[in-house]
Formats: structure tokens, sequence, C-alpha cells
């Protein structure tokens, strides 16, 4: 199998680049994919917005978490300092929603369970805690590059 390096989809083994997300592919063969060399979580969920497909870093979903939480607090500040109380942080949480449930469940995916775990409160909380398969799974490449 050859995924590719920018969005972790299965593609033809001489492709210079991915027909879904465009990455370039290195010597225009793609053997796996690079591991994540840093980068923002919280833009990566952006930009990934509605993809369950392939795999989250433990690291960088809790990272997203974080920064969505201290935004979260920052705009609670506004909304209680001018008045509008529920309307930015809904909003907000409105906006946010689509990315949190793609990240947790390609989360998931990491720990080779299926999105569907993410419906159970307490287990779901076990799961995105836990390490990373070792190696590709059956939702794509390791993201750490084990």
């Amino acid at each position: 199998m050859v995924f590719c390096r920018g969005c972790a989809k299965q593609i033809h083994e001489s492709a210079v680049s991915c027909p879904g997300c465009g990455a370039t592919q290195s010597g225009g063969t793609a053997t796996a994919a690079l591991p994540d060399s840093g980068g923002n979580p919280y833009l990566k969920a952006w930009k990934n917005y509605a993809t369950v497909q392939g795999r989250a870093r433990r690291k960088d979903y809790w990272l997203f978490v974080l920064i969505n939480a201290l935004i979260s607090v920052a705009i609670t500040m506004v909304d209680r300092a001018t008045g509008l109380e529920p309307l930015l942080g809904l909003v907000y949480n409105l906006a946010i929603m689509i990315p949190s449930i793609t990240y947790g469940v390609r989360r998931l995916h990491d720990t080779d369970r299926s999105g569907w775990w993410l419906l159970l409160p307490i287990v779901n909380l076990v799961f995105l805690c836990l390490n990373s398969t070792p190696g590709n799974n059956r939702f794509g490449p390791n993201p750490k590059g084990e």
C-alpha cells in the first residue's frame, strides 16, 4: 500500500502529487506518510474539517483540545464583558463541533478503533488517551512514522 504524505489516502505508487489534497510526493513515489513535523494542531483541525479518514497523533489531539478550551474561555470573557452572554460562545461551539468530532474519530483510528467509540462517554476518553498502534493499521500509516 502506498499512502499520500499529506492526507494519508491511498494513491498510486507512481503519483507525483496526491489527486485528493495536491501534496507532492518525493521522487515521484510515495512510500508512506512522513512523521509529523509539528505545526499548529488547531489549524490542522480546520484544514481537515470534515475528513475522518486517516489517523491523528495523541499529542496533536490533546493540544487541539487545550487550544480549543483556551479560546472558549476567552470567548466567554468577551461575551460577559459585552453583555452578549451566550451569543459568541454558541456560534464558536457550533463552528468547532464538526472539526472536534472528526479529529476525535481520527484519534480513535490511531488506536485502531472505530470512530463509533466516540459515542460512549467514559470509554472514548480512555481510548483517546492510549498510545497509537505501531506501524500501519487499517486506517492508514502511523503519523509518528513508527
